[in-house]
Parts: C-alpha cells; structure tokens; sequence
C-alpha cells in the first residue's frame, strides 16, 4: 500500500506540470515519465512494472495498418495497456498525426514513432498536449507509432493519419498537371523515366519547391535550360529541365514559392508541348518525386461511434497472428476501433484485429457493472 501511495503522489505531480523539458531537456515526454517512476523506485511495483512492459511489449505486438488510417480509442485504467501500430511508409511522404483526447477527459498520451530496421529507432515524439505532429519520411520502409497513457488514466481519444507531399508543387498555377511518370518508358525503351514531367501552358513560373541554394544553372544536353537547387537541412536536389528562361544564379538562397524559371521545351523536349521536367536526387541518384510533390492529400473518411468501454466476444472464431485458434464467445478488451473492425486485447495481453461481423458487444452483468462502478470510484478518490 505504501508503495501504491508513492506511485499516486509521484503521478500527481507529474501530471500537474504542463512541461518537464526544462528538467529533462534531451528526454521524450515518455521516456521522462518513465524516469519519474524509476526515481522513486516505483519500477518495482506492480503497477510500475506492468506500465514499463507494455510499453516494450506494444513494439513486438504492433499492428498492421494502412494509411491514410483513423481510429476511435479507449484505455482503460485496470490494465497499464499501450498500443503500437504498424505502416510502411515512403520516402517524400508528410505523414500528419492528429492525436485528439475527447474534451474534458484528464488523459495523458505518450505518442511514439520508431522506424523499424536492423534496430528499430525513435524517430518522434510527442504527447496530447500536442494535438498535431508531423514527420517527412527520408526513407522508404516500416515505421511503428506506439501509443500509452500515463498510469491509472482511462477514456477516449481519436486518431488521424494523413499522407500529403513535403515539398511543395514546382509549377505555379491550376493549369499545371503531371502527364508522365517515374519508370516510364523512354527512346523506345532504352531508359525509365527518371522524373516527373508536369505540363503547363508555355512561360509558366516553375518555383521553389522548398527553402534552399541554387547549385547549378546550365544549358544543353536531354534537359535543355536547367537548374539545379539543394533543399535545406537535407541532402537532397531538385533538379528542373526543359526551361525557356532560368531566372536564378548559381549560389543564390531561395525560399519555397519563388521563381527559379520558366516552363518550355528546350533540349530533348523542342517536338513535344512545354512542360517542366523535375527530379528529386539524393547521394545514392534519383529517386521517385511523386511522394515529393503529390497535391493530393490522402486521408481516412469519418467512422462510426462505437462503445470501446465494454466487452465484446467472438461470435466465429479467428486466429492469432501467431496461429493460435480463438473459440466463440472468447472475451476481448476493445482498444480501438476503425473502418473495418475491432483491434481488441485478450485476458493473457496479446493484441489482435477482428472484423466486425465476427464479434458482438457484451451487456455487462449486475455483479460486473457494480465492480466497474466501485473500481471507477475508487481510482478516481486515489488520483
């Protein structure tokens, strides 16, 4: 008892400061409350332990998903949960985190993202002090957002994950449009593609598409009039072809939006309609611009409500990841819910995703709902 008191005190004071970076400056808001426990060596009780573990379990457990991706979630108090969601991701891409609590609930949640390599590493971190967070992804691969609530907090929150361009579009106006591809076949198949090409009425402004220095402006060859440009803080080049007149100068610092040139069709481009030739480089040669430069910002469509506070039970049975079969009317902890189903916790801690069609929410029994009410009330008198 004297150990869960400690436990409450610290939480107390943790969740009364709106900050601790000003303590812990070099320390992610999880990792700082994770050493708050620890200082008081409240690792070592029951509830300290179970907190520390799920938060590594999750890692191991995450759950495929797709993106764009929203879901609806709960926590709930009794069980020290965190949930880890796994997506592949591309390089170019914005990915945008809108991680909401629902109003007047006192919940605190950790939000993690790790890349998942060799050795998987953290790469962001936020909580819900912070609704939005963004990241632009530098590499093509498996990233894992994990989620966990401080200790003895319970309630709902939303999730959004938008996918949009970091960069922003080389050619002014809503006349401009991609008409060739990446990998496309060019001089009969000889060579891919090794751009986009964005076509545009003749002397069309072709801007910035990013902060950064221009470091080359030349003409002749298959491009024309060109420019090159190295976008700032990253080791990256855009590069810009067939022009008609380039209006920048080699060493010259430009913000995103202004011009470096105009389109037309010089070089290899004189038989076809004007158009802006642009690339996207990196140490290791081109890659793909389109998650670069892509104007459509994809995001998930609305879900229903639906009651994550109490039990479901499969109504068929499912198998886990790991092949273990789950019989009917097994109990499940919601955790979430998303456009296709539950993604539900079982009585031992592992995670699984089950459909719709294939559970059923439970009406809690007399005895139950009371221990869930004495429970609520409890927790509520200690925190």
């Amino acid at each position: 008892m004297k150990n869960v008191a400690s436990l409450l005190l610290l939480l107390a004071l943790v969740i009364a400061c709106k900050s601790v970076k000003t303590i812990f400056e070099n320390k992610t808001p999880h990792e700082e409350y994770a050493d708050k426990l620890e200082e008081k060596h409240l690792d070592e009780t029951p509830e300290g332990r179970r907190w520390l573990d799920a938060s590594e379990k999750a890692l191991l457990d995450a759950q495929t998903i797709q993106l764009p991706y929203r879901q609806n979630g709960y926590f709930h108090a009794e069980r020290s949960d965190a949930l880890a969601l796994q997506f592949s991701g591309t390089f170019g891409e914005r990915i945008t985190f809108e991680l909401i609590r629902k109003a007047g609930t006192p919940l605190t949640i950790f939000a993690d993202l790790f890349q998942r390599k060799e050795k998987t590493s953290r790469l962001l971190s936020a909580d819900t002090s912070t609704n939005t967070f963004t990241i632009d992804l530098e590499e093509t691969g498996m990233y894992v957002l994990r989620l966990q609530p401080q200790l003895f907090q319970k309630g709902e929150y939303s999730l959004a994950i938008s996918v949009g361009p970091s960069l922003g579009f080389p050619v002014s106006g809503n006349k401009a449009s991609i008409g060739s591809y990446w990998g496309d076949s060019r001089d009969g198949g000889k060579r891919p593609h090794e751009g986009v090409d964005i076509f545009a009425p003749k002397l069309t402004p072709a801007i910035a598409a990013a902060d950064g220095v221009v470091t080359g402006v030349k003409e002749g060859g298959l491009g024309g009039k060109t420019v090159w440009m190295r976008v700032n803080d990253r080791n990256t080049f855009l590069y810009y072809a067939h022009l008609d007149k380039q209006l920048v100068q080699e060493g010259q610092a430009v913000k995103k939006g202004e011009v470096v040139g105009l389109v037309g069709n010089t070089g290899n481009a004189k038989t076809t309609p004007s158009h802006l030739h642009f690339g996207v480089y990196t140490s290791a040669g081109p890659v793909n611009p389109l998650p670069f430069v892509n104007r459509t910002i994809k995001t998930a469509p609305l879900i229903p409500a639906r009651n994550l506070s109490a039990r479901i039970k499969l109504t068929k049975p499912q198998r886990t990841s790991n092949g273990t079969l789950l019989k009917v009317n097994t109990e499940l902890v919601p955790l979430a819910v998303n456009a296709v189903g539950y993604i539900a916790e079982l009585e031992e801690g592992n995670i699984i995703q089950v459909p719709f069609s294939s559970v059923k929410v439970m009406q809690p029994s007399a005895n139950r709902l009371a221990a869930t009410v004495l429970n609520s009330a409890s927790e509520s008198k200690r925190l």
